[in-house]
């Protein structure tokens, strides 16, 4: 039936756009985008799936629980981790390549450290640098426990330095700031009694020197790696 010609004109509705499907990777994204923005600490089911446009329920179709949203978080970020192929004449440096490979995709992440304390990485990227590394273990030497106990503790050791230094950064503290505390903390420890605390005093210079900068982070690689070089068959 043609329309009255008293009858108002109504307004053809705009087309619904469709709503994109969820799925694992747009998850991840969201997940990520919650990250870098808010902090670890943000990271929920309930805010992903606000950022998503949608319910918490809607999630666990494709991901279980928050700890697994976590291993996705950490195994996005290992695709940026880079690592050479074992070397047995360069397998110490190669090692310390790629920690400092690590350390940066962390720094580039903040609060990826913080998801990959306490679990063992089991997505493919994660596996595939786990892999990496320990064939440059292997390449130098080590005993198959030896390595299996090394890739656990550089984990460890870049995730914890990675996680201090988000700390660090989201109290908001700019480098005048830290060199300031820094001084102070060096005068604390010059302050404190003699008969207590010898080795705290005269050591005070040397203990709050690095604070900045890698500096105190390659001393770690180079313990570690000399360490490890001690324990190779060959």
């Amino acid at each position: 039936m043609n329309q009255s010609p008293w009858q108002p004109i109504s307004p053809e509705k705009p087309a619904r756009r469709a709503r994109e499907p969820l799925s694992r990777e747009r998850i991840v994204d969201a997940a990520m985008e919650v990250l870098l923005e808010q902090g670890y600490e943000a990271v929920s089911m309930r805010k992903v799936a606000q950022v998503l446009d949608t319910g918490p329920a809607s999630l666990y179709a494709h991901v279980a629980n928050k700890r697994e949203l976590d291993q996705l978080l950490v195994d996005r970020a290992a695709e940026g981790i880079e690592i050479q192929e074992a070397d047995p004449e360069r397998w110490q440096e190669q090692l310390k390549d790629a920690m400092r490979s690590m350390v940066t995709v962390m720094r580039a992440y903040p609060g990826v450290a913080r998801a990959a304390i306490g679990q063992v990485p089991l997505g493919e990227r994660a596996l595939r640098s786990t892999e990496s590394m320990l064939a440059i273990l292997k390449a130098g030497g080590l005993p198959d426990q030896a390595a299996a106990w090394a890739v656990d503790m550089i984990g460890l050791f870049v995730a914890a330095t990675a996680f201090e230094e988000s700390v660090q950064g989201a109290s908001g503290w700019t480098e005048e700031d830290v060199t300031r505390f820094v001084g102070e903390l060096r005068q604390f420890f010059e302050g404190l009694p003699p008969d207590k605390f010898p080795f705290t005093i005269a050591l005070a210079g040397a203990l709050t020197t690095g604070a900045l900068g890698d500096e105190r982070f390659e001393f770690g690689l180079q313990v570690i790696v000399a360490g490890l070089a001690t324990l190779a068959e060959n």
